[in-house]
């Protein structure tokens, strides 16, 4: 490294908190030493010359991340954060020329993607200052310095900096005279970094004052240990697990977890090291571990000194609470990573109870990861007789229990599928309903999430589909096996880019040091049963014995995928971060290297389930490389990180989109092997009653519903005039969305409080028949003046088809004739508004669909189509002349019968429904925008008995004539089918919490 490059990194790391200032004049005092000196130009070169690990680039770019997103910078007056503006004034305090700025600017463009927040105004005071947290960071400082390491992005940090202060300045002052709970829910996406935030979260709130930090992980101790290993190798450190012990001293350290698992990343010392002995420290809390990588919580008994504050005499003050700055600040940290398990939950109820310290004063976090899964109250809330007497699942009734007799505890959930969870009754004050703060996390753009796998926007028309405009093209490969032989053929081609993706990867890390591999996975998952897992597993090892990697074969195998699928979709984009051998024969070698690392532990495929068939290190990545197929149900999902996934075989429908999308393991951050990617997923499963299901269409409806939650969360998360938010977590309808009507959101026992809000069917034809019973007839004269104006401009009959399956003489094409009326949609929807219904029927959630449709531009028109029978007689209704039919009103329930099946593939194909047979004069009426209605009338007289409409006089009176329609949206506006959902106010009897129409 050149003195210059020293000097720049130098001057940029001490600016970092405090700010810019004179760029030039602060590293040419630093060079005097040296006596040097530089010019701004050779300044900005050096800066900008070097890679991304280079130490006076990556210095710059933490810096300008840092200064673009502080959001309470003294230095920054009155710009907003992320802003031309911020950067504006950065560079005018370096000093910077024009030239010099745009350079920069063009090297470190400003990052304008911020996490989304939406926040109760809260009673807490600004607390978390900036002077509180320069007063109090050292393992925030500690674990942003382990993700400088690790290789992060510094607007990536930065970014983490910004969400994790905006969510610990939402709970309560640790120190502070009165206590408040806070509750918080954090929206990420499946394996898109929500441990690294909520890894932040935990150093600041240690930092600040948390002295008790309870991490809930999922139900199964795989996860537990993974996210305890994550913690202590990240923020906990070696100091702190040791705890004073001697290292080099076998008999002191023969208790502790990672040396006795000969953990191969603390034999490297790759865990944090803080450098200090922090348990000699006054200023700076230790943290003691209440559980391990190997063990999760257990009655402290004897040890009870461990949790309890007071007995252990850490008080400076016993007089005073725990929470007071005097004692608060010289007390050490208490953290215990548990599953959401019954036993483990009251163990340490128990031991809290037995501390000598009152739990009122005890400052406690509660993360709760995977919030949807357990935590949420599943008990039917219509059968409990009152709050104080309402029926709690398990996890659910301790986790409130915590939170009642800890009023210092903060709970803040983590979910990527956070429909559970809003779905609690927001009335329910110990529930975990996020009433205080809903945060949406965003990605960095290195993430492999549902936008990268599946094509979201619409493809071009004019061009074909390539792994260039196509993600489905690039990265999935279809599974359509419907016997043995294809299925095993199928398993084959897996298993071949397994093989050929890692020969690729050992031969990047020996072209590129900045890559490194160390594992390498394929999952296979089409069951949650123990015994398909065990015939998969066999199945996976038969192909494997029978694919003759070593032999000619099996290399021309890999040679043809190399070159027909690998090298097509690394040159179809330009982003990958890596390169790809010229020619196969470089990959040769590796391939055997490859199949060495796989075959390592003789079998290349291992059961993860915890059946006796299940290695007892079957998913361990600690003690070395793991190469290897991984074969199981829900212990690999859920939250757990399969390390180094790179090919998925995927065969396993389920009922809930929640439990599906916790599925999809594939997500996920794939530096050095983003082009190697592959999903192998079944296009049609079939289930027991013979109905066939796309995985693939099922996950991209998934993907399509969230961005839609997430894109009415930013609709939310706006601040007010007065700086405080315009809508309250309270007031956030759950939004929650459904395409796939087999596909519900979430488990029906967690969807007691949720009420239908909207839904559609884009090109789908349906009636609404269920008009109140006539009555006085008052209803019908409205319904026909709503409408009346649309028939004077009915234009001329025109012909449109049908197909007559039910003909006699075999299928046929068969014609009607109809009339048309263009109705714009707000005309319509006005009309619609003014029809009433019968008794327990909503036509509210239609209407809330149109009303969006119309809003985002889906929806600008409707032809209204008006049939022209033969053989039905013209009456005189208000003076439009028009066929009233003879419809019968049901017997079983309110209303009409359903429309005829004749005209329904015409209104279907004006609709944008291409398939259906409507004839080239319903063709020639669609637009993309333009919905249709199927309208007409029959005969409703006061008797209710004889509908013959030729029994009635002429003129008919409104009052005996029901208007009946039938609606299609446009296609595009739903393609899928949409559904929407929202939480139930119980207070206010089946209303919801916002009122949409």
């Amino acid at each position: 490294m050149s003195e210059l490059e020293t000097a720049i990194r130098s001057v940029f790391d001490g600016m970092r908190e405090a700010g810019p200032k004179k760029l030039v004049s602060k590293v040419n005092a630093w060079l005097e030493d040296v006596a040097l000196s530089a010019t701004e130009s050779e300044i900005v070169d050096v800066i900008i010359s070097g890679d991304g690990n280079a130490a006076a680039r990556k210095a710059a770019h933490m810096c300008l991340a840092r200064w673009d997103s502080q959001a309470d910078a003294p230095w920054a007056a009155e710009t907003e954060r992320q802003s031309p503006e911020r950067r504006a004034l950065i560079f005018e305090r370096l000093g910077l020329a024009a030239a010099s700025r745009e350079t920069l600017d063009a090297a470190f463009p400003t990052v304008t993607q911020r996490d989304i927040v939406i926040s109760s105004p809260g009673p807490w005071d600004p607390w978390y200052t900036a002077e509180r947290k320069a007063n109090h960071d050292f393992y925030w400082k500690a674990y942003s310095g382990v993700l400088e390491r690790n290789g992060w992005d510094p607007d990536v940090i930065a970014n983490l900096d910004e969400s994790t202060s905006d969510i610990v300045s939402r709970l309560a002052d640790p120190a502070g005279a009165t206590s408040y709970q806070s509750k918080g829910l954090v929206v990420g996406h499946v394996q898109s970094g929500k441990t690294a935030n909520f890894t932040g979260i935990i150093a600041k709130a240690v930092d600040t004052g948390y002295r008790l930090v309870i991490v809930l992980t999922g139900t199964i101790e795989l996860l537990r240990g993974q996210t305890q290993r994550r913690l202590d190798r990240e923020l906990v450190g070696e100091e702190n697990i040791l705890g004073g012990r001697d290292p080099k001293d076998p008999d002191a350290v023969r208790g502790v977890d990672y040396i006795g698992d000969q953990d191969s990343d603390w034999l490297e010392g790759k865990f944090l090291r803080h450098g200090i002995d922090i348990n000699s420290q006054t200023d700076i809390p230790a943290i003691k571990r209440l559980t391990t990588a190997s063990g999760d919580y257990k009655a402290l008994k004897a040890g009870l000194d461990t949790l309890d504050f007071r007995r252990a005499g850490e008080l400076k003050d016993p007089l005073k609470p725990m929470y007071d700055p005097v004692n608060l600040f010289s007390t050490d940290v208490r953290l215990a990573v548990v599953k959401k398990n019954k036993t483990v939950l009251e163990k340490l109820l128990r031991d809290l109870h037995d501390v000598h310290a009152s739990l009122k004063e005890i400052p406690v976090l509660v993360i709760d990861d995977e919030a949807d899964q357990a935590s949420v109250n599943t008990t039917n809330p219509g059968r409990a007789k009152s709050k104080e007497e309402k029926e709690r699942t398990a996890i659910n009734k301790l986790i409130s229990q915590i939170l009642s007799e800890m009023p210092r505890a903060q709970y803040v959930g983590y979910t990527a599928t956070p429909f559970a969870n809003v779905f609690v009754s927001p009335d329910d004050a110990v529930d975990i309903f996020p009433s205080d703060f809903i945060v949406g996390l965003e990605p960095s753009g290195e993430y492999m999430g549902g936008k990268q796998f599946h094509d979201l926007d619409p493809l071009p028309d004019d061009e074909p589909i390539t792994a260039s405009n196509s993600n489905e093209k690039a990265f999935v490969r279809n599974l359509y096996a419907a016997d043995n032989e294809t299925e095993r053929a199928e398993i084959r081609e897996a298993l071949d880019a397994f093989v050929l993706s890692g020969a690729i990867k050992l031969w990047r890390a020996a072209h590129d040091q900045s890559l490194s591999f160390r594992h390498h996975t394929m999952l296979a998952h089409q069951s949650v049963k123990q015994t398909e897992h065990k015939e998969l597993a066999e199945l996976i090892e038969d192909v494997w014995k029978t694919a003759q990697y070593s032999q000619i074969a099996g290399l021309s195998r890999l040679r043809r995928l190399f070159e027909d699928d690998f090298r097509v979709v690394h040159n179809a984009r330009g982003d990958w971060g890596a390169a790809l051998p010229d020619d196969f024969d470089e990959l040769k070698a590796y391939v055997g290297d490859a199949l060495d690392l796989i075959t390592a532990a003789g079998n290349p495929v291992v059961i993860v389930n915890g059946s006796k068939e299940s290695d007892y290190k079957a998913a361990d990545f600690t003690t070395g490389r793991y190469w290897r197929v991984m074969v199981g149900g829900a212990k690999l999902s859920r939250g757990f990180t399969v390390e180094g996934l790179t090919v998925s075989y995927y065969r396993r429908r389920a009922n809930a989109a929640d439990t599906l999308m916790q599925m999809g393991r594939w997500f996920g951050y794939r530096r050095g092997y983003r082009d190697l990617v592959r999903l192998y997923i079944a296009r049609d499963i079939v289930d027991a009653r013979g109905k066939t299901y796309d995985l693939y269409d099922a996950f991209t409806s998934i993907v399509q519903d969230e961005e839609s939650f997430r894109a009415q969360l930013r609709r939310f998360a706006r601040l007010g005039d007065d700086g405080h938010p315009e809508v309250r977590p309270i007031d956030v309808p759950p939004l929650v969305f459904q395409q796939l009507p087999w596909l519900k959101p979430t488990g029906a026992n967690k969807m007691y409080n949720a009420v239908l809000d909207f839904e559609g069917d884009g090109g789908d034809l349906k009636d609404f028949p269920r008009q109140a019973d006539r009555g006085d007839g008052s209803a019908n004269e409205t319904h026909f003046a709503a409408i009346r104006g649309w028939l004077a401009d009915l234009g001329e009959p025109m012909e449109f088809e049908y197909a007559d399956d039910k003909s006699a003489s075999g299928p046929a094409v068969k014609t009607f004739e109809a009339r048309i009326v263009i109705v714009d949609a707000e005309s319509m929807y006005s009309a619609l508004q003014q029809f009433s219904w019968t008794e327990n029927y909503s036509f509210k959630p239609t209407l809330r669909f149109m009303r969006q449709a119309i809003d985002e531009g889906m929806l600008t028109d409707w032809a209204v189509m008006v049939p022209e029978l033969k053989g039905v007689q013209s009456r005189n209704v208000d003076g439009a002349s028009i066929q009233i039919l003879s419809r019968s009103r049901r017997d079983d329930r309110a209303g009409f019968s359903g429309s005829s099946f004749r005209q329904r593939p015409a209104v279907e194909r004006i609709a944008g429904k291409e398939e259906a047979p409507g004839g080239p004069q319903a063709a020639e009426l669609s637009t993309p925008t333009r919905g249709a209605m199927l309208l007409t009338f029959a005969a409703d007289p006061a008797s209710g008995k004889d509908r013959n409409p030729d029994l009635l006089e002429d003129p008919i009176v409104t009052k005996d004539v029901a208007t009946l329609f039938s609606l299609a949206m446009p296609y595009k506006s739903a393609p899928r089918g949409r559904i929407g959902f929202r939480v139930l106010d119980t207070s206010k009897k089946d209303q919801a919490i916002i009122d949409a129409t």
